[in-house]
């Protein structure tokens, strides 16, 4: 009895009717929370908020005792479950142990959409999955910034202390110069201004890390999410093979009994 309670309360829970409630309540919920942060909306309707709020993070809380009633120790093998859990008892810490700290990170509700979204869950699994090569990616970056700093500090240092005076000014300008903002007008033109050569310095950076380097780590994020829709489409074409063989074995033994076949749904 017990079992199969469970197993109907974890068929309504995961269904596509109570997930469409989860969805439009976290969307809800986040534009509870981003008028919370208007004043006069806060003067004129602040305790109504507060309660909608409460609302919200009840219905989370009821979803993730359901899921926890459903599958028991089993729904922590899932690590979306996992982040919906974590995110659900950062929400409820301010509420029971008076921790108002955190109490902005609240809006971490949002994030739940993710885990709720298959095609937002695709794109955060490819993601994931790329952080390996991303990792040797970001180890060559760390070097190349390393060498570019002593590099800078060297050349460029004792005639332009604030931006290249220690390795940490020097990595933070050619940090800015690598996501070109205000980088020709803003710092280049200017120590051009000084040192005529610079450029020598400066475009090989920008080339090596803003046009070559990012771009490895585009090309990972791609290619992984390109493998990882793949493979979600060869798991639902190697199902319904499963189901058509499965059927046709259904067939063959009634044709094998003397039963004449049905045209099932």
């Amino acid at each position: 009895m017990t079992t199969s309670l469970r197993g109907r309360v974890d068929g309504f829970i995961h269904g596509p009717r109570a997930q469409g409630v989860i969805t439009a309540v976290i969307l809800f919920n986040a534009l509870i929370l981003g008028l919370e942060t208007w004043p006069r909306v806060m003067a004129a309707a602040g305790p109504l908020l507060i309660a909608l709020d409460r609302v919200c993070l009840a219905i989370f809380v009821i979803e993730i005792g359901l899921k926890l009633y459903a599958r028991g120790l089993r729904f922590f093998r899932d690590g979306w479950n996992v982040f919906d859990f974590i995110v659900v008892g950062i929400a409820v810490l301010p509420a029971t142990e008076g921790l108002s700290v955190l109490r902005a990170m609240r809006i971490l509700r949002l994030l739940r959409i993710v885990s709720v979204t298959p095609r937002l869950r695709r794109v955060v699994e490819g993601f994931l999955s790329a952080l390996p090569g991303m990792a040797s990616v970001f180890l060559l970056m760390g070097i190349i910034f390393y060498i570019f700093s002593v590099m800078a500090t060297k050349l460029f240092g004792p005639t332009f202390p604030d931006w290249f005076g220690d390795m940490g000014n020097s990595a933070y300008s050619l940090f800015q110069i690598m996501t070109l903002e205000s980088w020709s007008m803003g710092i280049v033109r200017p120590v051009m201004e000084v040192h005529p050569n610079a450029w020598l310095f400066f475009l090989p950076f920008i080339l090596v890390t803003t046009f070559a380097v990012m771009n490895l780590v585009v090309g990972l994020i791609v290619n992984s999410m390109q493998e990882a829709h793949q493979e979600e489409g060869t798991a639902a074409t190697e199902a319904y093979r499963d189901e058509v063989l499965a059927r046709l074995a259904q067939i063959e033994a009634r044709l094998s009994a003397g039963e004449p076949p049905r045209n099932d749904p």
